[in-house]
């Protein structure tokens, strides 16, 4: 491992970005941070730090960096897009975006499989032996929650295409007509009460920070831009908790009426602004950080395991509470000075445990290897860094299969049914076929499975022209 990480670094091109790599690893690593500093387990259940303690919450307007994942995506959706359009041969059609949404879903799909089969095939076999219930039937329900991410990722991979044309065509004009349709919705939603309408803003409001990602790419966020995306991103969140019908806390709190993310709200859009406009802010002091050797070989590390980190990350969290219920460890009350005294040992303790889950189930993040030697990139090494934001993906060639982009549009829009009904769905219930309501549809574990892996197939035949 040790030395495939100081080969991509020593192999890193010099058009890289590598700001963009910190920015995806620190984004996930603080979602990891804060899932497990907001669970409140106790014997009787699993609760919400941020409830029993609402003076915490705006934390969660440092802590909620899923804006800058998606920001990231969509610089990086942009590059490697544009990557596979210069390589497009003669009449090849359709098959750039087969080619480039199968590529995307193996990086996301590959780990996540093996994730959701694991679990799949281990809560089967606890409920047959009759358990399920306790901290472990809590653990069935809710490790299959971030899948969500994982959900709205796939459906920023395969809107790409569309929406980069729309920001060639128009520039900041496209941003402003997802964001004025975020308006709209919560217009809607809020002053009309018209019902159900505020689900389009999973589309408009991530969508919106997703655009941002392509503007950055084409430099329209440098000079002064960011110091003003940050503070009017600010001011607006700002003013619109105050006095808008927005909570403070940009994460889902049980029982509150109106969530700023699920589904995602004008707030939220703003609290994303003022977070991109930070971070970019930031650039280039992280950017000569980042020349350091040791500094970069991290970053590269990190970037190839960051995915199944995510993924497994509450699984450990559960296996530290479980082994401590298991050994009779007391669990303080939640935000007692005895909870606080235990944070540092649980936050190590299932540090080490998704270390060794990683270990275990690294090798599926990794790319497929490139089938041109010679592409840009480094000649004939596997997963080799390169300007497309990802390693490997930018350097796929595009051959011949005409017609297939609908085929793989098919299966993206299955995998992220599939997901989102995974995530929301849980594997508690199995056996009694319990269900959860996708877009007014009831959906299974089980079915949730099977249309991801139907998703997937469709992509993968549809691809097969793309090498």
């Amino acid at each position: 491992m040790g030395s495939r990480v100081r080969e991509l670094a020593g192999a890193t091109p010099a058009t890289r970005d590598r700001y963009v790599d910190l920015l995806r690893v620190a984004s996930l690593g603080a979602v990891v941070l804060g899932h497990w500093l907001m669970a409140a387990v106790t014997p009787d259940g699993v609760g919400n730090l941020l409830a029993v303690v609402p003076a915490l919450q705006p934390l969660t307007w440092l802590l909620q960096v899923m804006p800058v994942f998606f920001f990231v995506g969509g610089f990086s959706h942009a590059l490697s897009y544009r990557s596979l359009l210069r390589k497009r041969p003669e009449g090849a059609g359709s098959s750039v975006y087969s080619a480039f949404l199968r590529a995307r879903l193996q990086r996301l799909l590959r780990p996540t499989m093996v994730f959701v089969l694991v679990w799949g095939a281990a809560a089967l076999l606890v409920q047959l032996l009759g358990g399920g219930g306790g901290l472990t039937g809590v653990t069935l329900r809710m490790v299959t929650q971030p899948l969500w991410f994982i959900g709205i990722y796939l459906a920023m991979v395969a809107f790409t295409p569309p929406l980069l044309r729309l920001h060639e065509r128009y520039g900041w004009g496209a941003f402003a007509g997802l964001a004025g349709a975020a308006v709209a919705v919560d217009v809607l939603r809020f002053a009309a009460g018209v019902p159900y309408v505020e689900f389009l803003n999973f589309a408009f409001v991530w969508l919106a920070v997703h655009q941002l990602g392509f503007l950055r790419a084409d430099g329209h966020l440098r000079l002064r831009r960011p110091a003003l995306l940050a503070g009017g991103g600010l001011i607006a969140a700002t003013a619109l908790v105050a006095f808008g019908p927005y909570p403070l806390s940009m994460v889902g709190m049980p029982g509150e009426k109106v969530s700023n993310m699920a589904p995602p709200t004008l707030a939220l859009l703003a609290h994303g602004l003022w977070l991109v406009g930070a971070v970019e802010l930031l650039r280039a002091p992280a950017a000569r950080l980042l020349e350091r050797p040791r500094v970069w070989r991290t970053v590269v590390a990190a970037n190839g395991v960051a995915m199944t980190a995510f993924l497994w990350h509450l699984t450990a969290m559960f296996g530290v509470y479980g082994a401590l219920l298991a050994l009779d460890v007391t669990l303080p009350e939640p935000a007692s000075a005895a909870w606080w005294v235990q944070v540092p040992p649980r936050l190590a303790l299932a540090a080490a445990l998704t270390a060794a889950l990683v270990a275990a189930f690294r090798t599926f993040e990794r790319p497929a290897a490139p089938a041109e030697p010679g592409s840009p990139g480094v000649p004939g090494r596997r997963g080799a860094l390169d300007s497309a934001g990802e390693s490997g993906v930018g350097r796929l060639a595009v051959t011949g299969a005409p017609g297939s982009g609908p085929l793989a549009a098919l299966g993206a829009t299955l995998c992220l049914l599939g997901v989102l009904g995974l995530s929301m769905v849980g594997f508690g219930g199995l056996l009694d076929g319990r269900t959860a309501l996708l877009i007014a549809i009831p959906v299974s574990a089980p079915a949730a499975v099977a249309m991801t892996l139907g998703g997937w197939l469709l992509v993968e035949r549809a691809g097969r022209g793309t090498r």
